[in-house]
């Protein structure tokens, strides 16, 4: 039991001496703000205080987008690995190099497993190390101004102990009213007092003193020292990553022309095996589809890189119910003047593959229209573009509606697009914008 009274009346007074220390230091800022009591100040250490904030803050938001970046090459690698996956399913067994396909599929996987790994080893887990060394730096700078208040706190009472506290004639009042015989006594007793609180004074002084000048001489090389480093850590840590993607570009394009070759291979095998169908028919009944989806194949990566989020094919397209004769019609009914659709038997060789051509190149672009624009929209009004972002419309004009690139920057009311005039004529760099929605009609 006296243990723990003993326990308690230590942490009571280690509580109370805590609370005075803050009402002294509470008391010693309040004063120092009135312009009753000067501060220490120390101009090049609070350059570096500014100096290491910025870093911090840097620092964190260069954690902070690092952390975002690996994110996003997880999500591509899943991606690609889907995307791959599914062709590998569609590449029936017979076809023209399935093995190596397939090989590909493969080595695309462990080359985006083995480009993210490396991120994470060399860049994120040296971010994360860099940034542990400024909590421990922030919380001791912390402490020194806690320490340079108490050590002004301690010189302001060191000063005015010294001065005294006296009268108008310089005796205290009660030294004026004590009898002659004690005024002696008085005298000696106050002087020993008074020595007795100009000692407790100086040694709270040097205390202090000592405290805030270990905290602070550490500090002043530590800031500069870590303000100075930013520059190598930057350079390390970008000169990693940029390797890092070189080298992962490098061996990605390898595998990219690699599955190119193999479909422009399909491609020769199948199309031949095509015109050898084709000659035997009676009727010239062309399978768009087929065509279109043999294409489509062959441009795969491009389709890709220029729409990374296609939309969903839609339940209905024109290339399924389209009638053979009106191919030609429906396109350029000029391309081809002097074809007969009805008797390929007649056909030259050059003019039935310039045809074919023909058909492959305007069925692909048929198709790619429709899987990238499932909503048309007709202009009802006229609509004068009042920033840079948005579409100028006129009444009457057919709009393709499109995604966002980022879903979170679109308004209530308002939809982007471009115009079906300049995407016809410009395809991919046609000019897209935001425009309201009720000024139009769905389609």
């Amino acid at each position: 039991m006296a243990e723990m009274g003993m326990g308690k009346g230590v942490t009571a007074g280690k509580l109370a001496s805590n609370v005075q220390k803050k009402l002294t230091r509470a008391q010693e800022k309040v004063m120092q703000k009135l312009g009753k009591a000067d501060e220490t100040r120390d101009v090049a250490f609070e350059e570096g205080v500014i100096n290491f904030n910025k870093q911090y803050t840097e620092g964190s938001k260069l954690q902070k987008d690092l952390r975002a970046y690996l994110a996003a090459v997880q999500t591509m690698h899943e991606s690609s690995k889907n995307l791959q996956e599914c062709l590998s399913d569609m590449y029936e067994p017979e076809w023209y190099g399935k093995d190596d396909l397939d090989s590909i599929v493969e080595d695309t996987d462990v080359l985006w497993t083995d480009f993210h790994q490396k991120l994470v080893d060399n860049a994120l887990i040296s971010m994360d190390t860099y940034l542990g060394q400024f909590p421990d730096i922030k919380s001791r700078i912390a402490k020194r101004d806690r320490k340079l208040v108490d050590y002004d706190s301690a010189r302001h009472n060191h000063s005015s102990t010294n001065k005294g506290k006296k009268g108008k004639d310089g005796a205290s009042l009660l030294e004026r009213a004590t009898p002659v015989w004690a005024q002696g006594i008085l005298s000696a007793h106050n002087i020993a007092q008074s020595n007795l609180s100009r000692n407790q004074a100086e040694d709270e002084l040097e205390r202090a003193q000592k405290v805030f000048e270990e905290i602070n001489e550490d500090l002043q090389e530590e800031l500069p020292s870590l303000w100075n480093s930013r520059v190598g850590f930057y350079i390390s840590t970008f000169q990693s990553m940029s390797g890092f993607e070189e080298k992962f570009h490098k061996e990605m394009g390898k595998l990219d022309q690699n599955l190119y070759d193999i479909l422009v291979k399909l491609e020769k095998q199948d199309m031949s095996g095509y015109f050898a169908k084709v000659s035997q028919q009676k009727g010239t009944r062309f399978n768009v589809c087929h065509v279109t989806l043999v294409f489509t194949c062959l441009s795969l990566r491009h389709v890709v890189q220029l729409r990374p989020a296609m939309p969903p094919r839609p339940e209905s397209s024109p290339c399924r119910d389209m009638k053979p004769e009106n191919i030609i019609n429906l396109f350029d009914a000029a391309a081809a003047p002097n074809i007969s659709v009805t008797s390929p038997t007649q056909v030259q060789p050059v003019t039935c593959s310039l045809f074919l051509d023909h058909v492959i190149r305007k069925s692909f672009e048929t198709e790619l229209y429709y899987f990238l624009h499932r909503v048309q929209v007709t202009t009802m009004h006229d609509y004068a573009a009042n920033d840079s972002d948005e579409l100028e419309m006129k009444a009457g004009d057919i709009v393709l509606v499109v995604a966002f690139d980022n879903p979170e920057e679109q308004d209530e009311g308002w939809l982007m697009g471009m115009k079906q005039e300049d995407w016809i004529q410009n395809k991919q760099s046609s000019l897209k914008g935001v425009f309201p929605e009720n000024f139009t009609s769905r389609l």
